[in-house]
């Protein structure tokens, strides 16, 4: 058995050990990773009898049962190391046998990385999908008022559209839970739905995040490169809350990825196309921002295709009931025990302005919850400023013909005791209010 001088260069230039003995176990060959790894020398094993020179071999077992052997474990002189064994054929002849040996510090750190890698990949995985998921359907959405009902009416038409949608709806009437359904109703809801907060980013980083960069575009990115929020949302849908945040420069782009359906990530020259629907929001009144330039009109026209309004909570009073009692559905399921509003508490939620809609009801019910005595919300359960509001609103106001006219009796009955009821008492009570003496009898009459 006689192995070239190409072959054993190779040999050579490879990182694992290699040893080949032929068919009468003589070896013929090693190279020099193999003696490092071992720790044996080249003269004391090539042209020996391997089971002679390391009687733990098994290599001989390969050329009996010409079958090979993964992953045998060796340990010797305290050196542990994997060895893989395989017959060697010429043709259909057996001419011999290889052995190809590992350190076993290196294949238990290759196990180490892939296992990191994995848990990486894993805890990504779980990251997108948490971030992809759209967790609210239409029915999620409680509705008893008109107004709330036909919202929800028109959710179920334009969701099998693919037009883009701006939700209209002051702060915290809950416009994120809208575009969650208009998702989940329509043929998306398969795919991703980012949302994306555009006040939470100033200008560049807002542009990196939604439209991703290449390697070594600026100060700071990734080596790598990141893909940008439109990209991940493909095939699905993006929310774009608080649009009216976004800058001029911005926005420009903005637009070019809406009406070319495709994105082009900071420092590159390519276009990726996307299929992505598009629903923004905003609590602000976006064509006054146009009238002042701090909007663009092309951008606004693109967006508003269909303009869904959600009115404010004190403007669908039948709705605070339901909302409340829902809030109040998840304490009872945490305290295991029933807890209901009582007459009074219920009135006092109805009659609030609610400026901060949902969101403060929410925190409402969760603050009663924490100071009420027993299982009913009492009035004085409910925060301060709901408290407040119902003594100002018990307060009846007068008009100021009636106010005038009662405060005059009373100043008249005051001087008519201290003077007296006669004509002079009269006299000196009239010149005490300031009136003529003609004056008082006609008031007194």
């Amino acid at each position: 058995m006689e192995i070239n001088s190409w072959v054993m260069s190779f040999f050579d230039s490879l990182y694992d050990g290699i040893l080949i003995i032929d068919t009468d176990e003589i070896v013929k060959y090693v190279n020099q990773a193999y003696t490092n790894i071992t720790k044996v020398k080249y003269s004391e094993i090539v042209g020996k009898r391997l089971r002679e020179v390391r009687p733990g071999s098994r290599l001989h077992n390969v050329l009996l049962t010409r079958q090979p052997i993964a992953g045998a474990l060796r340990e010797e002189y305290g050196i542990q190391y994997t060895v893989n064994m395989s017959p060697i054929f010429e043709g259909t002849e057996l001419i011999g046998a290889i052995s190809v040996v590992g350190r076993i510090d290196d294949v238990y750190k290759l196990y180490q990385d892939i296992d990191k890698y994995k848990s990486k990949v894993k805890t990504l995985e779980n990251r997108m999908k948490a971030i992809q998921k759209a967790k609210y359907s239409i029915d999620d959405i409680i509705s008893k008022d008109a107004r709330s009902l036909e919202i929800k009416e028109v959710i179920h038409k334009i969701s099998k559209k693919n037009t883009t949608v701006l939700i209209y709806g002051e702060s915290g009437t809950g416009k994120e839970l809208y575009a969650q359904a208009v998702h989940n109703e329509s043929f998306r809801n398969d795919g991703p739905f980012i949302a994306v907060n555009c006040a939470s980013f100033q200008g560049s980083l807002l542009e990196s995040e939604l439209f991703g960069y290449e390697e070594g575009s600026f100060t700071g990115a990734r080596r790598e490169g990141k893909m940008g929020l439109f990209e991940a949302a493909n095939n699905g849908t993006i929310f774009l809350d608080e649009i009216s945040e976004i800058d001029l420069e911005v926005q420009a782009k903005l637009l070019r990825t809406l009406q070319e359906h495709s994105v082009r990530r900071i420092g590159s020259v390519h276009e990726t196309n996307i299929d992505v629907r598009v629903i923004a929001a905003t609590n602000k009144n976006l064509e006054e921002l146009v009238k002042e330039g701090r909007f663009r009109q092309d951008l606004y026209y693109r967006i508003s295709v269909f303009p869904l309004n959600i009115p404010a909570l004190r403007e669908r009073k039948s709705d605070i009931l339901p909302i409340a009692n829902h809030f109040l559905k998840t304490h009872k399921n945490d305290l295991k025990k029933d807890i209901s509003l009582s007459r009074k508490s219920e009135e006092m939620l109805l009659g609030y302005d609610w400026p901060g809609n949902i969101r403060e009801l929410k925190n409402v019910i969760e603050f009663s919850v924490n100071v009420m005595d027993d299982n009913i919300i009492e009035e004085n359960h409910l925060p301060t400023r709901l408290q407040q509001s119902a003594q100002s609103g018990s307060i009846k106001v007068k008009r100021l013909e009636q106010a005038i006219s009662e405060t005059e009796k009373i100043e008249i009955n005051k001087a008519l005791k201290l003077y007296g009821s006669d004509t002079e008492g009269k006299r000196k009570a009239a010149s005490a209010l300031g009136i003529s003496l003609a004056s008082l009898y006609n008031k007194l009459k």
